[in-house]
């Protein structure tokens, strides 16, 4: 199956790599393009990083202190002035 990289700085970029590893292009591609995907599998999804987020957030806040929330605060959210 034929591979053909049509953008000439990616080409150099290859060519260089597999130059200093002493490899050829497609076992230098083949390398690069694993290690990319083991990086990008080895990430937290964006929903795991709002958990952590949240749960790191949660771990700061003392419920104790703080102005107490009633009817006529939250009202006066509301109004028009």
């Amino acid at each position: 199956m034929a591979f053909h990289i049509k953008n000439p700085e990616t080409d150099a970029l290859a060519r260089k790599v597999a130059s200093l590893k002493k490899t050829g292009l497609t076992e230098t591609v083949h390398t690069a393009l694993q290690h990319e995907l083991e990086r990008e599998q080895g990430k937290p999804s964006d929903i795991d990083r709002w958990i952590q987020f949240a749960r790191e957030f949660r771990s700061t806040v003392d419920p104790t202190r703080g102005l107490p929330v009633d009817k006529d605060f939250i009202d006066s959210l509301y109004e028009d002035d």
